[in-house]
């Protein structure tokens, strides 16, 4: 397992956390998952032989919000 914090924008709720959360856990390879928009991150422990981090913010920016 590895471990990645990625700087996400346009988080501004509860709601914008959990809408990252869920689409990253739909992701297949995913142990943790925690998005925190006062830091603007997420944090994110996956397996990378079944996702890479290309994947997980593609899945964040599809849901609306930035990965920089």
């Amino acid at each position: 397992m590895e471990k990645i914090i990625l700087t996400v924008e346009g988080m501004s709720c509860g709601h914008c956390e959990i809408a990252v959360q869920d689409a990253v856990r739909q992701l297949p390879g995913i142990k943790k998952v925690k998005a925190r928009r006062r830091r603007k991150e997420a944090m994110v422990e996956y397996d990378p032989a079944a996702v890479s981090t290309e994947q997980i913010a593609k899945a964040i920016n599809d849901t609306g919000y930035q990965v920089v």
